[in-house]
């Protein structure tokens, strides 16, 4: 713990409403010293320093680490954690939190964490794996849907389909296939589609120990109803109040066995590790792994997080974790997620935003930028798909609801669209799942 006598210059990567809630939760530490984010939006500029780097580029981002005198690096997104940012970060001797490249393919690729879950015996969908059109189509067409295919690399939150028809599933084959998502799209997985609750749980891990955070629920998909297309997240709440205590035992369990299972097969995996399950009438199974903190998970877990960030985070880092036990405050959270017209497809950026300040000013509510951006004239505009995040805290979950909706309403932008009924099945209970 010698690194915390200080307080330590740190370095966070990324520039989305994640970012924005770590780099919050990062400068309330009295260990934090300067807070330097590459290249942070609109809403960093309050809490630290926007600088111009390359997030993706490992010698850029060691170099400014080092010649900064940074004590830690926090990477937030998952493309530098794939390109082996937290590898020369780590070889230049400084402190990093997010797996290097080798632990990243959980995430960067579909295919590496679906063979290692088999390899762990952990509960995930059956599935088949293609690297060519035709076969692909074809073991589309012998299981018939419905299905959910899957582009294997990093896709933006957007290359996965869920084709309840099997036309649907079809045609996202050939999208895959057809360029549609890149070079992630070369190979496809195809899995048969689990049923049931989707529930969030992220974990602390310096490739040892494991501490699992409070669960979440994201809303996925664009439109009201849990239709339209997949998005990178529409709203979360925290907790979920439909996981029993032997589903959260049971997910906690996979978090410790994935770990286990990275370890053993050498491994070193420290930072975030999210778990994204679905509540079958089997238990739950693993839908994916990602390498890092959700968006917007973490606009609801942060805020409930009573530890101090920098503290969890170097344990993680310098492997010491096991001297920290997590502890969470009793509030729910609740994160509405405020969109440009046309998301996830083309939209205009910016847009003038107002209404933040009047926001905040409410009890219990903290607005937490994504795609915004201050121009040269000191206007804050928008500048994404995804543009706020307005979060609530709440004595009960319909408390906290109802507060992140007021607060929707006092933020304006041309185009600002919502979804309205974030929350509304779990308010209602298990029984709301199949309604």
């Amino acid at each position: 713990m010698s690194a915390l006598e200080n307080p330590i210059d740190i370095l966070l990567l990324g520039s989305g409403g994640r970012e924005h809630a770590l780099a919050v939760k990062l400068a309330a530490s009295p260990h934090c010293g300067a807070l330097y984010i590459a290249p942070g939006n609109g809403g960093t500029l309050a809490v630290g320093e926007n600088v111009a780097l390359d997030a993706n580029d490992p010698v850029a981002v060691a170099d400014f680490a080092r010649e900064t005198g940074c004590g830690l690096v926090v990477i937030g997104p998952e493309a530098p954690l794939v390109a082996g940012v937290a590898d020369a970060v780590r070889e230049a001797g400084i402190p990093c939190f997010g797996p290097g490249a080798e632990g990243a393919q959980m995430e960067g690729s579909k295919l590496f964490s679906k063979q290692l879950m088999d390899r762990a015996g952990i509960p995930t969908a059956a599935y088949g794996s293609f690297t060519d059109e035709v076969s692909a189509l074809a073991y589309v067409r012998e299981q018939g849907a419905p299905l959910v295919v899957k582009a294997d690399g990093l896709a933006a939150g957007k290359g996965v389909i869920v084709a309840t028809e099997l036309e649907q599933a079809e045609e996202a084959v050939r999208e895959c296939f057809d360029g549609a998502f890149g070079e992630a799209g070369n190979t496809v997985v195809i899995e048969e589609m689990l049923v049931g609750p989707e529930c969030s749980l992220l974990a602390f891990t310096d490739g040892v120990t494991v501490r699992p955070m409070a669960t979440s629920q994201d809303h996925k998909r664009a439109l009201e109803g849990d239709k339209g297309p997949n998005t990178g997240g529409m709203g979360v709440y925290s907790p979920v109040p439909i996981v029993t205590d032997e589903e959260h035992a049971a997910m906690c369990a996979v978090m410790d066995q994935t770990v286990a299972q990275l370890r053993a097969e050498g491994i070193d995996y420290r930072g975030c590790l999210y778990g994204g399950f679905m509540l079958t009438a089997n238990g739950p199974k693993v839908l994916e792994f990602n390498a890092r903190f959700g968006d917007p998970e973490t606009q609801v877990i942060l805020p409930r997080l009573e530890n101090d960030l920098v503290e969890v985070m170097l344990a993680c880092a310098e492997q010491h974790l096991d001297e920290i036990e997590l502890s969470w405050r009793d509030e729910w959270a609740v994160s509405v997620v405020l969109t440009s017209a046309g998301y996830p497809g083309s939209y205009e950026k910016g847009k003038v935003i107002t209404g933040i300040e009047d926001a905040e000013a409410m009890e219990n509510v903290t607005v937490y930028h994504a795609g915004t951006a201050m121009t040269d004239e000191g206007e804050l505009v928008t500048a994404g798909g995804r543009v706020i995040n307005v979060t609530a805290l709440g004595e009960t979950f319909e408390a906290a609801r109802d507060l992140s909706y007021a607060a929707c309403e006092e933020i304006q932008f041309e185009g600002k669209t919502l979804r309205h009924d974030i929350g509304l099945r779990a308010l209602r209970g298990r029984a709301g799942w199949d309604a």
